[in-house]
């Protein structure tokens, strides 16, 4: 940056109902993959900031994008701590971003967003996703009813997935950022610790791999995280399950299911990261693991009663 350029810094919190492509928007805006994603819904748990930049003739502007747990009616308390860290992530926004789904829509989710939203100080921006598989009448209408029903200052249509969209809505975002220094470096793209990516990466896989065979009571915890002399990282993670019955999922026949989420996590580690990775992965079986306090505070999730 040049000592004599405008810098702006601002925070974005991108909310929605689950599934909408929070975490995909995010890794567009940033350029790249600091968000895991997922056809599961309520993949993301815990906020997670993607650090993106934008460069034009007037100004350097830097926009911490809070990555939010998509926001539902919660049930455990698991489902709680993760709707708190939702509306925590977009307190004192500069601006919040709300995403939807037009195709799904999920509107026992999306009406009481709305009703909710009405009454937040921040900026409002409506975003409308998949534009690459929405019809345009049906959109244009959905766009039309949520903006006359939400104070929001501007509406876009974006593709998520393809990056239709996403420059045009980036360089919007970037002239409401106010003006000040940069609150994180300027290669840095995000909050998350080595370590943390590392489960997170893990969990993709198993999402990916596995899809509806195992629930979505799982969870992946970082054990241990070593540099080697040589240059590369020995990572050890568990995965944790809640039956017998999803351990024997986990680990396939033969250790084979396994073996192949680890390769898959692997691979990707070693590009993230830029050094060889050596991961370890063993599964445990502990029905209570929601309940276990060192568990939601290694995923970044106050404890709620």
């Amino acid at each position: 940056m040049s000592d004599n350029r405008e810098t702006r810094c601002g925070v974005v919190a991108v909310i929605g109902a689950p599934n909408a492509g929070k975490s995909t928007l995010v890794n567009q805006l940033v350029g790249q993959k600091v968000a895991i994603t997922s056809a599961k819904a309520q993949t993301t748990r815990a906020r997670m900031m993607g650090i993106a930049l934008h460069k034009t003739d007037d100004a350097d502007t830097q926009m911490i994008l809070v990555d939010t747990p998509g926001i539902f009616e919660p049930k455990r308390r698991l489902d709680r701590a993760m709707v708190s860290a939702a509306w925590e992530g977009a307190e004192a926004a500069d601006a919040v971003l709300l995403l939807v789904d037009p195709i799904k829509q999920r509107r026992h989710e999306l009406e009481p967003l709305l009703e909710s939203l009405a009454n937040r100080p921040e900026r409002k921006i409506l975003v409308l996703n998949k534009v690459d598989r929405a019809k345009k009448e049906p959109l244009l209408a959905l766009a039309q009813e949520l903006g006359e029903k939400g104070d929001f200052a501007e509406i876009y249509f974006i593709s998520a997935l393809t990056g239709d969209g996403v420059p045009e809505l980036k360089d919007a975002l970037a002239k409401l950022m106010p003006q000040g220094v940069w609150h994180y470096p300027e290669d840095q793209v995000s909050d998350a610790s080595e370590r943390l990516l590392a489960t997170e990466i893990t969990r993709e896989q198993l999402y990916q791999q596995l899809h509806e065979e195992l629930p979505y009571d799982s969870a992946v915890r970082p054990e241990k995280y070593i540099q080697r002399k040589d240059g590369s990282v020995e990572i050890h993670q568990q995965i944790v399950v809640a039956r017998d019955t999803q351990r024997a999922i986990v680990l396939g026949k033969g250790g084979s299911r396994i073996k192949a989420i680890g390769e898959a996590a692997r691979k990707e580690l070693t590009e993230l990261l830029g050094q060889k990775v050596h991961l370890f992965l063993h599964v445990k079986t502990d029905e209570r693991w929601t309940e276990d306090k060192e568990m939601f505070e290694e995923m970044g999730l106050d404890w709620v009663r």
